[in-house]
């Protein structure tokens, strides 16, 4: 099989140096066993294997090995493949419990729904022989919304006012995207900040990841609103805003012996979601919707369309001040 790779490689890939040729997968059944130098075809197309992608969360790497960074033969193109991978796991809001599962079709759906819509990560998906769903995606040249905040070399006073009424105005076109799923009775599944990427050059806000599916009786889409606000309290206090983190910040201990369980997440019971509490200067129009996020709430957003008359209100203050 190693010299059918090696005709497509010098076929398309006259210039190439590699020493290594693999196997031709038709069927990705078993993508554990594909690797560097493979090739995956897909009907008439080809795609050369270069490593698995890698995610990093909690200073933690893990290789995701139904995902492929491939070069498309035919079009030289760089691209990521996300190969079928199904699991089920429960999580875990308040008083509820959320199933939540992956599903390769889903996400098949939205990138019909969202093609040509740069709000959206791009791409297609295929059949292997075996009937599994292959989705061919254009990789997105930039960084995560988070890194590029985190990264704003200024003290938080100096980036609520300069840098943040930006930053929330393109966030509220982020929640449009997601409403517009919601209006086609899709979900993102996966709302997080690290799914959320800032565009080189472009600067825009863009989604990846729709693989996520969740069941949530009470609100089909509350788990998109939940990650929805958690971006919102990041991206507003610039951080995640735990007690460490806030001494690492100098933050006075007058401030600090303030804090309660009411003025943290539901979600994540560590994280401050009051961030009005250590920096006075947020208004209580942007306060108050992060407070639908602390455990002391009784009242939830129902949909991305209420959250974003309120923010929406807010960035009008805030460009005010």
């Amino acid at each position: 099989m190693s010299s059918d790779v090696k005709k497509l490689i010098h076929k398309y890939m006259p210039d190439s140096q590699m020493s290594r040729f693999g196997k031709i997968f038709t069927d990705t059944t078993e993508f554990m066993d594909i690797d560097h130098s493979d090739v995956i075809q897909l009907g008439n197309e080809h795609f050369l294997v270069l490593k698995n992608e890698q995610e990093r969360r909690f200073g933690l790497v893990d290789p995701k090995y139904w995902v492929k960074r491939v070069k498309h033969l035919e079009s030289g193109q760089p691209q990521i493949l996300k190969l079928a991978f199904y699991e089920t796991f429960p999580m875990h809001i308040g008083p509820f419990e959320i199933k939540c599962y992956r599903s390769p079709r889903k996400e098949s759906r939205i990138l019909e729904l969202v093609k040509g819509d740069m709000r959206f990560m791009q791409g297609y998906s295929k059949n292997d022989i075996s009937g599994n769903n292959v989705r061919v995606l254009d990789i997105i040249r930039g960084k995560r919304l988070d890194v590029v905040v985190h990264d704003i070399p200024v003290d938080h006073k100096t980036y609520f006012h300069e840098y943040f009424p930006d930053i929330l105005e393109k966030f509220i076109g982020a929640c449009e995207a997601i409403s517009f799923l919601h209006r086609h009775d899709e979900k993102h599944g996966d709302v997080r900040r690290d799914h959320l990427w800032v565009e080189s050059g472009t600067g825009a806000y863009r989604w990846i990841d729709f693989d996520y599916a969740f069941e949530l009786y009470e609100n089909p889409f509350g788990l998109d609103i939940f990650g929805l606000k958690s971006i919102l309290v990041y991206i507003v206090g610039k951080a995640n805003l735990t007690m460490q983190t806030l001494l690492e910040l100098g933050t006075e201990k007058s401030i600090l012996n303030t804090l309660n369980s009411d003025d943290h997440s539901v979600v994540i019971s560590n994280r401050v979601v009051n961030v009005k509490k250590i920096y006075n200067y947020i208004p209580n129009s942007l306060n108050n919707i992060l407070m639908h996020l602390s455990s002391s709430s009784s009242v939830f957003y129902e949909s991305v369309d209420e959250m974003l008359v309120d923010m929406n209100k807010s960035l009008k203050e805030i460009r005010s001040l």
